[in-house]
Parts: structure tokens; C-alpha cells; sequence
């Protein structure tokens, strides 16, 4: 009976993958479908939900089945991510899109990706307070108990590591280790190593200008064939964001996250105040924000539903290049750096709300100045640490707790909504690399204004 249960369940999501299909053929929107997408996923994970108990063998069996699609889509995105970051990145350099600017296309990306966090990082600050967070205030069971002490485990290797040292991390010393994407660094590794064969390829130019041309056709070559993979995997997106959105749905603790509602409501606030800094930094660039809202919901609702950065890049820099009008060297600097410098969500506004959260279990006053201007510097300069040790949200807070002496242990306590929270952190992640690359696109004059004003109905990223 149980296994009948199971192919009931596998059969109806199959129903919803051929309704998806069936848009397709019929050449509905590529927007359309994806929201439908998360619309079917949403209910059918309701009905999952309902019918089955968290601890249901038969619901972990057909999640399973469900999540061929979903995993399997996320990693078809990262297949991707390495072969693209290099190709745009050299064949940007082959276009002649970068030169004299690079220092400063560079300086501004960085600058803003770190500046923001800083700015994040107030926003975690001011959100906390507001909401009056405590961790002494919630109940610490078993799951939250095992959580703190892996975190704990983790520090001791994590936290002692110098920010001379975290810096040097990022520097390719084997590229080709980096093809392989063997360490937490190696998306930001292949972009030095690309800028560097593009400097090269500029200086050939000038001394032999024939194998220059030889050089240039054989890359551009390549980056026609890199991108048709790019279309190729996006046009399964709608597929993939309807697994991933029921998997979650269906497996979330809706009674933990009632539980801990003001935790969840609070993290949500300071998030969206953030993106909301976003918009205004956009519009300070002189460019509307509704458009850019428009055109990047869809790469912000795959980074929430996946809730995976790096599974977001090729989403991120195509909706970059494509609809917002930002150069491919531009576009792929700010994504591949975004992935691990300067992430607002998980590197900005999550550890400062944590440190304040734990600060009074130590007899810590948050409100004090020197705590609070301490806090905002450890989170900006962290931000580069957290390249340097790969995992995301839990190793920043790791690095922010152990620079303050608070108890890295009370970062486990959030376990039963972490993933609800991370869906957020990452949407906002993206866009902050987003915003880095047309605010910085706008200020070296390089932003085609044209293609970022234009109908979003022209500029299906899945056919271009």
C-alpha cells in the first residue's frame, strides 16, 4: 500500500510537470510559466503536507522521487557555473569591454558588495532590537543541541584563520584545481585566472595582431557553445522551481516556525528593508526601480525557492547581460564575486542579528556604542572571510560570534527555521551582486540603457 501511496505522488507531480510542458508548447511566457511553477509547487506541497506526517516514510520516499528534478536541475546550474564565469569573462576581455576601467569596474564592485553588507549588517542590528530578540528565549531541544555542538566543532578550524590568510585563499595557485571547483574559492579563482589570460590576450593584440585573431575566434567559438548549454539548462527552470518549492513545502516544521514566528517576522523585516536599499541605490543611478524589480524576479524567486547562490549565477548573470543592459565582464565579476564577498543576507543581515540575539546570554549590553560600531566593522570585514571557508551563512556567523567572544554554540538554536530564513538571506544575496553590477555598469558608462528600459516581453532569457 505504502508503495502505491509513493507512484500516486510521483504520478502527480508528473501530471504538473506535463500541465508546465503543455505552456510551453503553447508558447506561453517564460515568466508565466515560472510563476506558475512556484504556484503548483506551493499547493502540491500543501497536499503532501497535509496528508502525511513529517516523519512519514512514504512522504520521504516520494520527496526523493520529486527531488530527481528539483537536485537534479540545481546541479545542471552548476555544471555550468565555472565554464560560464570563464568564457564571459575572457570573451569580455576579447570585446574589448574591459581596459582602462578595470580598476575601477573592480574597486566599485567590491565597494558596493562590501558597503552594502555594512549597511545590511545595521539593518540586522536595528531589526533585532526592534523585535526585542533574546536567545535565551528560546527552547534549546535535541536537534538545536546536536546543531550548536557541530557548530562549535567547526569553529575551531574556521575562526582562528587570519584575514591575510582568507585573502590569500582566493588566489588561483592551480586553476585547474579551480576547473574542478575543489575548494570554497574557486569560482572567485577562475575569475583571476581569466582576467589574467585576458590581459594577456590584450598585449598579444598589440605585439601579433594574426594569432590575436586566432586567439579571439577560437574563444568566441567556445562562448557560443557555453551559452546555448546556458539556454539549454534555464529552459527547465519552471520544472525546477516547482520541485524544489514542493519538496520545501512539504517537508518544512510549520510548528517550529510558528514557534519561533517573531524570529522568522524579524529576519524577513530587516531583509526586506534591504532590498529595499537596493532600489534606492538603483534609483540614485538614475534608473527605475520597478523595472529592475521586474526584471529580476525571476533569478531572485529561483535563489529563494533554491536557496543557492551559485546555482543562481547563470540565471543571475544572463538576466544581467540580457535585460538590464550590464556587459558580460561586468556582469560576471559582480555575480562570481557575490557568491562569496559582500553576500547581504547571509554574511550582513543574519550574523549581526545573531550577535545581538546572544550578546545579553553573556551579560553583553547590544545597545552599547562600542559594541554596536565594533559589530559593523567584524561583519564588513568578515564578509571577505567567508570566501575563504565556504559555507555560507553559518560560517559568517561562526567568524562574527568568535571575533566578539560570543558563544558560537547559540547559532544551532535557529535550526528548526534556518531553511525558511535561507531562502530569503540567498534572494537578497543575488540581488545584491545584481545591484553591484548595474550600479557599477552605470558608473563606467558602459550600461546599455536601451536594453534595461526595454519590455520585458522581448527578453525571454531562455531563447536569447
Amino acid at each position: 500500500m505504502d508503495n502505491l501511496l509513493v507512484v500516486i505522488n510521483v504520478l502527480g507531480f508528473l501530471l504538473l510537470v506535463g500541465l508546465l510542458y503543455s505552456m510551453h508548447r503553447k508558447k506561453i511566457s517564460f515568466s508565466k510559466r515560472v510563476f506558475t511553477g512556484l504556484g503548483l509547487g506551493i499547493g502540491f506541497g500543501l497536499i503532501l503536507h497535509v496528508a502525511y506526517s513529517a516523519e512519514s516514510e512514504i512522504l520521504a520516499q516520494s520527496v526523493s522521487w520529486i527531488s530527481i528534478v528539483g537536485t537534479g536541475y540545481i546541479k545542471f546550474l552548476q555544471m555550468i557555473v565555472i565554464p560560464l564565469v570563464f568564457i564571459s569573462i575572457l570573451g569580455a576581455f576579447t570585446k574589448v569591454t574591459i581596459g582602462k576601467n578595470f580598476g575601477k569596474m573592480a574597486g566599485l564592485i567590491l565597494g558596493i558588495l562590501v558597503g552594502t553588507t555594512a549597511i545590511a549588517a545595521v539593518i540586522g542590528i536595528a531589526s533585532s532590537m526592534l523585535f526585542g530578540l533574546d536567545a535565551s528565549e528560546i527552547v534549546q531541544g535535541e536537534a538545536e543541541a546536536a546543531r550548536g555542538l557541530s557548530i562549535e566543532e567547526r569553529s575551531a578550524s574556521v575562526a582562528d584563520k587570519a584575514l591575510p590568510d582568507q585573502i590569500l585563499d582566493l588566489l588561483p595557485a592551480n586553476p585547474f584545481l579551480d576547473f574542478t571547483g575543489a575548494r570554497p574559492t574557486s569560482t572567485i579563482g577562475v575569475v583571476i585566472f581569466a582576467a589574467f589570460l585576458g590581459f594577456a590576450y590584450l598585449a598579444l593584440r598589440r605585439r601579433d595582431e594574426e594569432n590575436a585573431n586566432l586567439v579571439k575566434k577560437g574563444i568566441d567559438a567556445l562562448y557560443s557553445l557555453i551559452m546555448g548549454v546556458v539556454r539549454i539548462v534555464l529552459r527547465l527552470t519552471p520544472y525546477g522551481i516547482l520541485a524544489i518549492i514542493a519538496k520545501t513545502v512539504a517537508t518544512s516544521d510549520f510548528a517550529a516556525i510558528y514557534s519561533l514566528g517573531k524570529f522568522v517576522l524579524a529576519s524577513y523585516v530587516a531583509l526586506l528593508v534591504m532590498f529595499v536599499i537596493h532600489l534606492i541605490i538603483i534609483t540614485l543611478s538614475g534608473l527605475n526601480p520597478i523595472t529592475y524589480v521586474k526584471k529580476t524576479a525571476e533569478a531572485l524567486l529561483f535563489a529563494f525557492t533554491s536557496r543557492s547562490s551559485a546555482g543562481t549565477l547563470p540565471l543571475n548573470i544572463k538576466t544581467q547581460t540580457d535585460r538590464l543592459g550590464v556587459p558580460d565582464g561586468i556582469a560576471n565579476f559582480a555575480g562570481s564575486f557575490g557568491l562569496s564577498i559582500g553576500q547581504n543576507g547571509c554574511a550582513g543581515v543574519y550574523p549581526a542579528m545573531l550577535a545581538v540575539m546572544i550578546a545579553p546570554t553573556v551579560g553583553q549590553n547590544p545597545l552599547e556604542p562600542t559594541f554596536l560600531i565594533t559589530l559593523i566593522a567584524i561583519v564588513a570585514i568578515s564578509s571577505f572571510g567567508v570566501a575563504g571557508v565556504g559555507g555560507g551563512a553559518t560560517f559568517a556567523a561562526i567568524l562574527v560570534l568568535s571575533a566578539l567572544n560570543l558563544p558560537v554554540a547559540l547559532a544551532g538554536l535557529l535550526i528548526s527555521v534556518e531553511p525558511l530564513i535561507d531562502m530569503g538571506r540567498t534572494a537578497l544575496n543575488v540581488s545584491g551582486s545584481m545591484t553591484a553590477g548595474v550600479t557599477t555598469a552605470r558608473a563606467t558608462g558602459e550600461l546599455n540603457r536601451d536594453i534595461y528600459n526595454d519590455s520585458i516581453e522581448h527578453q525571454s532569457i531562455e531563447a536569447s
